[in-house]
């Protein structure tokens, strides 16, 4: 085996070592082979550099999860490419900002509402607009080589493999760059911790869009496993997506605790379902206690569950922490953070001199991103050098505050800032006050996250509006055209003015004791 220094020499590898077996396994009964995808991954990187896509430019990809797309963004590891995952669901003026700081040299679309693409063609006229399902492209594809790229050996550990965007607290989502070198130590934690096999079957429930993904394409596609993708409207209906996930005979999941809890929710678990399973992880969020026990109750006997942790910003996950039947013995907390992963370190930074143990959470080591694509100001606030080393050690800023344990656990205990999670999404609550400035009879916004349990919260809007305008509706209609759904609040109260404190800013507390 070849030393792997970069993603494009690492799944020649992978692809080379599995070639029958099966790398995408659909719920359709389609089923693509690590020969197969790595022909067409290099079919596409021939066509990328056709077009003159070097190292280092961006590659946007509107992507529903179709072989295309997967292979897609291997062809751009292979060429040093850097691809970013678009949501083609969100809000045209969110889209664009993101459009705006990436600046991507060509867009990809796997099946979509044909005036969508339009559109984009026509704000981005200088950029090229492709479908990854176009026949003509299909056919174009035909006179590139499917065999291996040379260019691979020019891309170091360093280079950028992809950008994840996140809601940004000044109404610009942040573009969080990750690194060759980032996410191989990432599949190789991922195939230690969970015991990652090529006889293993991995969920992909997850949209490509959001962070999660990352786990269930590299941890699977780049240890030799098989992934079932599956569709948005699948996930949507509990009963057929557990039907898929019997179906397909997978062994390991991984989503947000919104998804377990709604499946839990809607009876659509039994104790004989997810009978392949054997690997149950859940992360970005809280889980609510009661229900994880309800999960535990269902499959503790023959699961093991995972409860994980780590911002984008660290390649998705740093660390993991197995539940037990003993984490039930409150059921007033969450379930820990665990222990820190082996390829990270960590410093708190104490809120206050008399306990060095609670305070804001730093990540250090080699899963620690590039910084904001484009963004120098917020990576120069966020990823800072540590203070307590000699030598140049960068360590990131989660913004968490968490408790370390006397066994040595980590314990999540809120927020430094008004980031929230919300259905396992990062949302800063200043992005959605910035959306509703932007209407012009809105005079004040402010933007909290009411408390139902512990664990679970809504987002709630406060404004104060010109005229005699009532229609609550009405201005959460507007709202859901500047944001994606996830980030629109519940519910909007119009006041005829927000209190303020001493410093004459907006008084959140005050509005929280309305709710």
């Amino acid at each position: 085996m070849e030393y792997q220094y970069n993603l494009g020499i690492k799944f020649y590898e992978v692809a080379a070592r599995h070639q029958a077996r099966i790398a995408l396994q659909y719920p359709s009964g389609d089923a693509y082979s690590y020969a197969e995808i790595n022909k067409l991954s290099n079919k596409i990187a021939g066509f990328l550099l056709s077009k003159g896509i070097q190292k280092g430019n961006v590659v946007a990809i509107f992507n529903d999860k179709s072989h295309f797309a997967f292979s897609l963004m291997i062809a751009c590891l292979k060429v040093g490419a850097i691809y970013t995952n678009l949501d083609i669901t969100s809000p045209w003026p969110r889209l664009q900002k993101i459009i705006d700081t990436c600046v991507p040299r060509i867009f990809f679309f796997d099946l979509i509402d044909p005036a969508i693409k339009e559109n984009i063609g026509q704000c981005f006229s200088m950029i090229e607009c492709i479908g990854l399902q176009d026949e003509t492209f299909k056919i174009t594809l035909e006179n590139f080589s499917d065999q291996n790229v040379t260019v691979t050996t020019g891309i170091d550990g360093n280079n950028p493999a992809y950008i994840m965007f996140t809601s940004g607290s000044t109404g610009f989502p942040k573009g969080a760059v990750m690194s060759h070198s980032n996410v191989l130590n990432f599949i190789q934690w991922g195939k230690e911790t969970f015991n990652v096999t090529e006889e293993d079957i991995l969920t992909n429930a997850n949209p490509v869009y959001f962070d999660n993904s990352v786990f269930d394409f590299y941890i699977s596609i780049y240890n030799g496993a098989t992934l079932v993708p599956l569709a948005h409207e699948l996930v949507k209906n509990a009963q057929q997506l557990v039907k898929a996930i019997n179906q397909s005979q997978c062994t390991l999941w991984f989503s947000v605790p919104s998804l377990l809890v709604y499946l839990l929710t809607t009876k659509a678990l039994s104790k004989d379902d997810f009978y392949s399973i054997r690997r149950i992880s859940f992360g970005g969020e809280g889980f609510p206690k009661n229900k994880l026990k309800q999960l535990f109750d269902l499959f503790g006997h023959r699961v093991t569950l995972y409860n994980v942790y780590g911002p984008t910003e660290c390649t998705c996950i740093c660390s993991s922490y197995i539940v037990t039947a003993l984490d039930f013995d409150n059921m007033n907390e969450l379930a820990p953070l665990g222990y820190i992963a082996a390829n990270f370190s960590y410093e708190i930074l104490p809120l206050t001199d008399d306990n060095i143990d609670f305070g804001e959470l730093t990540l250090i080591g080699p899963c620690v991103g590039l910084g904001y694509y484009n963004d120098v100001e917020r990576t120069a606030k966020s990823f800072v050098q540590n203070k307590k080393s000699l030598s140049m050690q960068l360590m990131y800023k989660t913004g968490d505050i968490v408790e370390k344990g006397a066994d040595g656990r980590l314990h999540f205990k809120g927020r430094t800032d008004n980031q929230v999670k919300h259905m396992g999404y990062r949302i800063e609550l200043e992005e959605v006050e910035v959306a509703f400035s932007t209407l012009p009879y809105i005079h004040e916004a402010a933007v909290i996250y009411e408390k139902i349990t512990p664990e679970l919260g809504q987002i709630k809007a406060f404004v104060s509006v010109a005229g005699t305008i009532t229609d609550t509706r009405a201005i959460l209609d507007e709202i859901k055209n500047l944001l994606p759904s996830y980030m629109v609040p519940k519910a909007v109260v119009i006041l005829s003015s927000l209190p303020k404190n001493s410093n004459g800013k907006i008084d959140r507390k005050q509005l929280v004791q309305q709710v």
